[in-house]
């Protein structure tokens, strides 16, 4: 498998066509993982578009007069398709020792929010038949947790040594025109301190990471602890806090078979950006018995049955899960996916 400066490198040098913008966001442990990238990214790519990118002087405001809480008529799903963790993470459990960027990627910009219409009525406006793109947008990751335990363990620092080692990080990458999404892991149960994990400790993580520049976070459910009353716990928390759900994206893996519940949860709370893998791909090192992220074929699938777009073909992804699958040695772990696939076969 190449390294994380390969990919980088390629995709830069040769971008795939889309007839919808493309968001990579890769994965950066420390600093040396954001000089690896930006020495890279200076070296291969001309001037990031800062119109696309790093525009943001604060929040977006958002007037809708539209109840957040109704239905959407579509949401984002951004494809946690990471590296290097993604082998360890399917195959065996290994310490992250890459000090260069992994790659997560977004079929949309998940940080496009327009300051006159909520972001579901400015992903359904109508399209004139979009033109083909060769200029993705790259955003850097950055990832801390919500208990001492699990940070220690995935970084080990503390969630305070953590935050400060963010900001410059932050400010860095503003000065390079590129946004950073935050990850919040455990937020909903830890594999060391249990299910109970504070809302209100969440919300604070959540607040700092906000005040330094961070343009979304993605509350992340890592061990599938999460229930349909504890989202909702967390949601209301942050919502006082003055997280709005705009800033928000939900990340939920699938242990317990709970993501699509939650997910229903985060809708209903205004959510609009949801995590997810092909073929339900991942897990977590420092969690045993994690699965991957939930499926997304599935949240498709559950999201096209309420009437909610997502702009996913279904079909073709199935297609890709049952492909990656194979590639890695594992079963195909989305419902839909493999349902859709038999049902093509027939």
């Amino acid at each position: 498998m190449a390294n994380s400066s390969q990919i980088l490198e390629d995709l830069l040098n040769s971008p795939p066509t889309s007839a919808l913008p493309i968001t990579y966001q890769w994965l950066l442990p420390n600093r040396k993982g954001l000089e690896n990238f930006l020495s890279t990214f200076s070296s291969s790519s001309p001037s990031q578009d800062s119109a696309a990118t790093c525009t943001d002087n604060g929040p977006a405001l958002n007037t809708s007069t539209q109840d957040p809480n109704d239905m959407p008529n579509s949401i984002t799903a951004s494809e946690a398709m990471s590296k290097p963790r993604s082998a360890s993470a399917n195959r065996t459990s290994q310490t992250p020792t890459d000090s260069g960027p992994a790659l997560n990627t977004s079929s949309q910009n998940p940080n496009d929010m327009p300051s006159s219409l909520s972001g579901v009525d400015a992903m359904t406006k109508p399209r004139s038949s979009p033109s083909p793109t060769t200029n993705p947008t790259h955003e850097i990751s950055i990832f801390t947790a919500a208990t001492e335990s699990f940070t220690h363990a995935n970084t080990n620092t503390t969630i305070s040594q953590s935050l400060s080692s963010f900001h410059p990080l932050i400010t860095h990458a503003k000065n390079h025109n590129i946004s950073t999404r935050a990850y919040i892991s455990v937020a909903l149960g830890c594999p060391y301190e249990g299910p109970s994990v504070s809302p209100t400790r969440v919300a604070s993580i959540a607040t700092s990471l906000l005040d330094m520049g961070v343009s979304q976070i993605s509350v992340a459910d890592t061990t599938g602890m999460g229930t349909p009353p504890k989202t909702a716990t967390l949601l209301k928390t942050l919502q006082k806090a003055g997280v709005r759900p705009e800033n928000l994206a939900l990340h939920f893996h699938d242990t317990y078979g709970t993501a699509l519940v939650n997910t229903m949860v985060g809708l209903e709370h205004g959510v609009r950006v949801f995590d997810a893998s092909v073929a339900g791909l991942g897990g977590c090192p420092f969690s045993p018995g994690a699965s991957g992220n939930v499926a997304t074929e599935d949240l498709a699938h559950l999201c096209e049955g309420l009437g909610v777009g997502t702009g996913v073909d279904v079909e073709e992804i199935a297609r890709i899960g049952e492909w990656i699958s194979g590639e890695v040695g594992r079963g195909n772990e989305s419902r839909a996916g493999r349902a859709t696939l038999a049902k093509a076969r027939l």
